[in-house]
């Protein structure tokens, strides 16, 4: 059975109201919940991007059951690796073993606020690489010094471990990434149904393995209302494939490239309106490409809490018969 987790999107949704959704979250009968780790939003109508790990502390105390996930974060420019295995370990800690940490190579849109410039993709492999290394090394507990082609850790001791070492969640798009995740991660992440993504992880390694995707919704009673919401706040996902997303450097540049984007471009992927068939036929689509977990994304804030309803009633009963 496909396994049901929540996204908390930070980049449409104030602090406060992100935590308290990880609880309700929890009390409806989500599985897992996720949570994207940005400096910016895609575009400026979704307005907001809080630190997402204070948000995850803040969860991890008001939910008991739920695991907690990054969705994920960069550790390469914004974060040292070092850095991200502390955080990570301690959030371990304070959820008593309930959390992931989801890692990937980046985007431009949020890494480029260090003033350090955006490497070409294949340095960004190399140093994802470079980075996930450091923080295994680190979980194991021991005191670690490392000299690196792109990083450096000068005798390093993480304190306070949870029992079990965080598991890794490596996001990949490519043959390549797909690779790294095979070789370092405990679980693949891939946002969209990728086959043949799913293949090659497994084909390095992997097989066996969770796989987690992501699939947006805009749930409405009002199909048109939903389908306008959609176009207005996700249109940033039809800005060209990831390839063109990961180099954009800001909600300006996303709503250029999104400009001729229609509604009906956005639609085609994300189901509009209470349409019950179409999210199980969305989520259908990941569990025959080989995913185990699926996180649905509710687009629009305003829209939150009626969401919350549709779900608890309708769409994870429903979704439990897949």
């Amino acid at each position: 059975m496909v396994q049901i987790g929540y996204t908390l999107m930070s980049e449409q949704t104030p602090a406060r109201e992100l935590v308290d959704y990880a609880a309700v979250a929890e009390r409806i009968g989500f599985d897992y919940a996720v949570i994207s780790d940005h400096y910016f939003p895609w575009i400026e109508e979704m307005g907001h991007s809080p630190y997402c790990w204070s948000v995850l502390g803040a969860a991890a105390q008001v939910t008991r059951r739920l695991p907690l996930m990054t969705y994920v974060t960069c550790p390469i420019m914004r974060y040292h690796p070092a850095v991200v295995a502390q955080k990570a370990a301690t959030m371990g800690v304070l959820s008593e073993g309930r959390f992931t940490l989801g890692l990937g190579s980046g985007e431009n849109l949020n890494e480029h606020v260090i003033g350090e410039g955006w490497p070409p993709v294949d340095t960004r492999h190399r140093m994802f690489a470079e980075a996930i290394q450091i923080i295994k090394l680190l979980f194991g507990g021991d005191y670690v010094t490392y000299q690196g082609e792109f990083y450096d850790v000068d005798s390093a001791k993480l304190y306070d471990l949870p029992e079990r070492p965080v598991p890794l969640a490596i996001a990949a798009s490519g043959g390549q990434s797909a690779e790294i995740a095979a070789e370092y991660g405990d679980v693949l992440v891939a946002n969209e149904p990728m086959p043949d993504v799913v293949r090659q992880f497994n084909a390095a390694g992997g097989q066996g393995r969770p796989v987690y995707g992501q699939l947006p919704i805009a749930y409405d009673t009002d199909p048109e209302a939903a389908r306008q919401r959609a176009h207005h706040l996700w249109r940033w996902s039809a800005a060209g494939g990831w390839k063109v997303m990961s180099e954009l450097p800001g909600p300006a540049n996303f709503a250029a490239a999104t400009g001729t984007v229609r509604p009906e471009d956005v639609t085609r992927t994300v189901p509009c309106g209470n349409d019950l068939d179409a999210v199980v036929q969305g989520v259908r689509q990941f569990a025959d490409a080989g995913y185990t977990h699926v996180a649905l994304v509710q687009i629009g804030h305003d829209q939150q809490q009626p969401f919350f309803d549709w779900a608890e009633k309708e769409l994870l009963p429903a979704l439990r018969e897949l």
